[in-house]
């Protein structure tokens, strides 16, 4: 244990408002609930469309500030974007440099306009005099006739524009599915038919993904291609781990390095090379590629890629908020990922680690959680920091702790329920906790921060130490609605569904965010 604590024991720790041990013992869980919800609030809230936006876009006259370059508008600015989040997006460009917008075009989720309204969400909706035309597709999140119809308007506008012109590029989550735009004489029907054989052949999404851009007019940079010799500026509100430029919505304004030999490898690898339609061979053929597809150098110059929003950002929000309800912030990661089976152990032998009652946690408890970060795709570096603190809060006398983690886990389907993956890791963390060894009184949430969980009108849910009890005494059986992938229904009968997450349509998505609540442990004498 002490090798792990000096490893990380130059890094500056946070002191948030001291607050009083008793005080903070004497809350209820019901507290803990109520302030680990608020947590999550100040997540969804920090990375809303409008704020991000407004956040990025700095104006001063005619002089236009995005990450870190100026920009002169003189009426020459035109507008594109595609993804679930670009709609409020757009509506707060328009506010700030509407004044010198010619055109624009946006691809929207098929709905989408009517849903937000309903939601209350009218500042995400574009005016009656709107110079941007939205267009509406891609049901179900995927590619349709609709959505190549705005895929082709879009390639139109941008084909269109000069040295002169600025194009402003939104992009979000479910961009690459209202942006397909296969190349010719390929048809939509033919591309889609190629990747789902390469899904169903057990592809990787990095595979699934240099097939797609390869495939596509608009996709690995062709989007920017189009636009030259314009001026791209492309905000970027990322929906993927890591924040990746090339694999969010598949990279419209990113330069694509893949080469058609690496394309035909991944097809060989799944012994579709043979069975391709003749379209599809001559779109990936070398000379096609140099002919259509090859991007100049110069076209990098042109284009300005910003990350506006993002699980990072999101998770430091939250940390924010959570030093304003006077608990002691830890950023674990953005970057969770794996099976929610190794994912709930993770959170379960962490709360472990910060509550035993030992002077100093037992070795082994260490051991495991660096065993599992590989696992579940966290460093080790941040898992001996989150340790490091874990241990001097208790030395030190802190209140609560709002462990902090975002990303996307996964769930292996078993069964036919109802329930999306931050609802059954909520339920799987809600086993750990309930068992005897740890009850501390930790509360655990996972939510969405679109809104939606899965098929389900929740994002996700909260637990603690009680879940196991509290299911029991009202006969629901935990094992049997895992095993069916059923945790919607779960949370839905367990106490008349109070412990579900419902916070509606949020207007954004950059993943999940995971908060977990350790309450201070009794100070002790560790002389």
């Amino acid at each position: 244990m002490a090798q792990i604590l000096a490893f990380s024991r130059s890094l500056h720790l946070q002191h948030p408002l001291r607050v009083s041990l008793a005080s903070l013992c004497s809350r209820s869980m019901s507290s803990l609930d109520t302030r680990a919800r608020a947590v999550f609030s100040a997540a969804v809230e920090g990375v809303q469309p409008d704020i991000v936006v407004r956040r990025s876009l700095e104006r001063h006259g005619d002089k236009l500030l995005v990450g870190g370059q100026s920009f002169t508008l003189t009426n020459n600015l035109y507008l594109v974007g595609f993804g679930k989040a670009v709609l409020g997006m757009a509506a707060e460009a328009e506010r700030i440099v509407g004044d010198h917008l010619i055109k624009g075009v946006v691809s929207v989720p098929h709905g989408i306009q009517k849903t937000l309204r309903n939601h209350g969400k009218e500042k995400m909706l574009l005016e009656n005099n709107s110079r941007i035309i939205v267009m509406e597709g891609a049901r179900n999140n995927l590619p349709d006739t609709d959505a190549q119809k705005s895929a082709e308007c879009i390639q139109e506008l941008a084909s269109g524009l000069t040295e002169k012109d600025l194009l402003l590029v939104l992009i979000s989550g479910g961009g690459s599915a209202l942006l397909p735009a296969p190349a010719p004489p390929m048809s939509l029907q033919e591309k889609q038919d190629v990747t789902r054989k390469l899904a169903a052949a057990g592809a990787t999404i990095q595979e699934l993904n240099t097939v797609r851009r390869a495939l596509s007019l608009l996709k690995g940079g062709g989007l920017a291609q189009c636009a030259n010799p314009a001026q791209v500026v492309a905000l970027i509100l990322s929906d993927v781990i890591g924040d990746p430029l090339d694999l969010i919505a598949s990279g419209p304004t990113v330069r694509s390095n893949s080469k058609p030999e690496e394309v035909w490898d991944i097809l060989d690898r799944y012994k579709l090379s043979g069975s391709l339609p003749s379209s599809v061979k001559e779109v990936l053929r070398p000379h096609y590629r140099s002919q259509v597809k090859e991007q100049p150098e110069e076209v990098k110059d042109h284009v300005l890629n910003v990350v506006i929003g993002s699980n990072t950002i999101a998770l430091e929000c939250a940390s924010r908020k959570a030093v304003e309800l006077g608990l002691r912030p830890v950023i674990l990661s953005p970057g969770v990922c794996g099976d929610v089976r190794s994912v709930s152990r993770l959170y379960g032998v962490l709360s472990r680690f910060a509550c035993c009652p030992e002077k100093e946690p037992p070795p082994e408890l260490a051991a495991e959680i660096l065993q599992l970060g590989p696992e579940v795709g966290v460093e080790s570096w941040d898992l001996c920091r989150t340790m490091n603190v874990l241990v001097e809060e208790r030395k030190e006398g802190w209140g609560a702790t709002c462990l902090l983690a975002g990303g996307e886990p996964t769930v292996q389907l078993t069964g036919k329920g109802r329930g999306g993956r931050n609802q059954e890791l909520a339920l799987r963390v809600g086993l750990e906790l309930s068992s005897d060894e740890v009850k501390c009184g930790a509360v655990f949430l996972s939510g969405g921060t679109d809104g939606q969980d899965g098929p389900t009108e929740a994002a996700g849910a909260v637990t603690d130490g009680e879940l196991m009890e509290e299911a029991t005494s009202q006969g629901l059986d935990i094992d049997g609605f895992l095993t069916n992938n059923d945790s919607f229904t779960f949370f839905s009968q367990l106490s008349e569904g109070r412990r579900l997450l419902m916070p509606g349509l949020t207007g954004t998505n950059v993943m999940d965010v995971h908060v977990m609540l350790l309450p201070p442990t009794a100070q002790r004498d560790f002389q």
